[in-house]
């Protein structure tokens, strides 16, 4: 690994460093990909990497790949000491709001570990369910800290193959491309052939 890449890692690792400097020895971040779009679940991811995890490439997902992010979803899986995964549907997004989706998706990620974490930290979110476990909420914490940087990249990655699979029964709508986002093709589309049953209703009965 080049002495650059090391320094970047290593600063991504500052606030999990002093974390650890305190005692805290199971760092879970998590972090969720799918708020904005206007079809499809909103997924969040949350991970517990070892201390000296060091995964050359670990950023931000939005600043790396799709194809980066698939062979980094595969490197983080494998080294992980805990990860767990949950996909709220768009149904549980249109009737309770995409905030409280997105917090319920949190909840069950927190369930799903096998190892319980000593502290979660989390990208922004606030007044959240984490059974009993403390957390921080870290603003842009998915590009300033590895854990949260490695779930973005689980979350993120986990969402596009989601939304890769609805692209095969429903390719007029471009899901493959855009995933579900509302570029003006996807709109666009909407306008031509409707709703599909992924769409989220809150989000788009101003387009029909």
């Amino acid at each position: 690994m080049k002495e650059k890449e090391i320094e970047r890692l290593t600063k991504l690792k500052e606030i999990e460093k002093s974390l650890y400097e305190k005692g805290c020895q199971k760092i879970c971040g998590i972090d969720e990909a799918g708020r904005g779009p206007l079809a499809g679940p909103v997924v969040v991811a949350g991970v517990i990497m070892p201390m000296d995890s060091m995964i050359e490439g670990v950023n931000d997902s939005k600043k790396v790949s799709e194809m980066k992010r698939e062979k980094l979803y595969d490197l983080i899986i494998q080294e992980a000491i805990s990860y767990s995964i949950a996909i709220i549907g768009q149904d549980i997004i249109d009737e309770k709001n995409i905030l409280n989706a997105t917090k319920q998706g949190v909840t069950e990620v927190v369930e799903g570990f096998n190892i319980k974490p000593d502290l979660i930290i989390v990208d922004a979110l606030t007044h959240i369910d984490t059974k009993g476990i403390p957390y921080e909420s870290i603003i842009k914490g998915d590009a300033k800290c590895y854990n949260i940087a490695a779930a973005s990249i689980l979350a993120k990655v986990t969402r596009d193959r989601i939304m890769r699979q609805w692209d095969e029964i429903y390719p007029q709508y471009g899901f493959k491309q855009h995933k579900g986002y509302g570029t003006a093709k996807h709109i666009s589309a909407i306008k031509e052939y409707g709703l599909t049953p992924i769409h989220r209703r809150s989000f788009t009965s101003h387009f029909i």
